[in-house]
């Protein structure tokens, strides 16, 4: 049976269940090579192989690799969620506020050219291109689970790089302690924008020290190529530890301050969204439980909730950085 460990979250029994035979019976080969004192040169070309990600790109969109992740925790052996599923099943508010509404409506999004001004407390301010940031640091691959409040859940390959690149290269002065992230709101393209949902533009918001730590995550592309617009193009972060609705996308600008931020959804219902968010099955939403949750793709009839992780998954990871907080006070 599968289980779950505290370290490094799901597991699988048996090593054939998350390879490809393909794979697989290349690395059985490698063996009988390397047993035949051929093994050198196989050996430089199969880490090179392994350095890529693993997810084959749908093909729908401009090709995006990502080198696999060294990052602790970055890479999770679950199945990953079809590409149809991830880029069908939406909370985009900008765009209607039904699942499908996203991937409808989301064409009239105009991507280029694209900037994020970065201000507040940092000694360098500035505008960054999109083309500046995809160079910036390298693209890797990061397989993360995904948790929406809502009790559904999906396993996603992102493709991007630690959002504290970007932060120490605009150098935050020492009383930044917050970082704010604002989405692009503009009616002439976004139909959702100007509605009474939420009060727009969408705003996030992170303590520093979660914008640094090294699995929030810069993201550009998913499933290998850059980011469909209904999930977030051109460019948004993801929190893996955190609801989905912490993650911003289509930033346009971030800003560093000394002050916890105001986000969209605490505004809107601050006794249901707390700024933290943190995915926490002992801390139920008013309207949704969080104990367990419904992964997308295991829709069929006998298919049962999974137990919802603390931190999604990631305590062995972030824990720490709330040592000694009520997280039912700070929820």
């Amino acid at each position: 049976m599968a289980h779950f460990s505290r370290d490094t979250g799901f597991q699988h029994p048996v090593a054939s269940e998350i390879t490809p035979r393909g794979v697989y019976e290349e690395r059985r080969q490698l063996l009988r090579q390397c047993a035949a004192g051929l093994a050198g040169a196989t050996l430089a070309a199969w880490a090179g192989r392994e350095a890529l990600a693993q997810v084959q790109a749908p093909g729908k969109l401009t090709a995006l690799p990502g080198i696999k992740s060294a990052v602790a925790g970055a890479v999770t052996m679950e199945k990953t969620t079809s590409y149809q599923d991830a880029s069908s099943y939406n909370n985009f508010y900008e765009f209607g506020t039904d699942k499908a509404d996203p991937a409808r409506n989301a064409h009239t999004l105009k991507t280029t050219p694209w900037t994020i001004e970065i201000e507040g407390l940092v000694k360098k301010p500035g505008r960054y291109g999109l083309e500046d940031l995809l160079k910036l640091s390298a693209m890797e691959e990061r397989i993360y689970r995904m948790r929406c409040v809502e009790g559904w859940s999906m396993v996603i390959p992102w493709v991007g790089y630690s959002l504290a690149d970007l932060i120490r290269r605009v150098e935050p002065l020492g009383s930044a302690k917050y970082v704010e992230f604002l989405t692009l709101a503009d009616k002439a393209t976004m139909p959702g924008v100007g509605s009474r949902v939420l009060d727009w533009p969408y705003t996030e918001g992170l303590r520093l020290d979660e914008a640094m730590h090294p699995l929030t995550l810069l993201t550009f592309g998913m499933y290998g190529e850059v980011l469909p617009k209904q999930n977030g193009a051109p460019v948004r972060i993801v929190v893996p530890w955190k609801y989905g609705f912490k993650s911003a996308k289509s930033i346009v600008k971030i800003r560093f301050t000394d002050k916890e931020p105001p986000t969209a959804w605490n505004k809107a219902a601050i006794q249901e969204y707390g700024f933290y968010s943190n995915v926490n099955p002992q801390v139920d939403h008013p309207r949704w439980s969080q104990a367990t949750e419904r992964r997308i793709g295991e829709d069929g009839l006998f298919a049962r909730k999974r137990k919802t992780l603390m931190f999604n998954g990631y305590e062995a990871q972030v824990g720490q950085l709330y040592a000694g907080m009520d997280l039912k006070k700070f929820y």
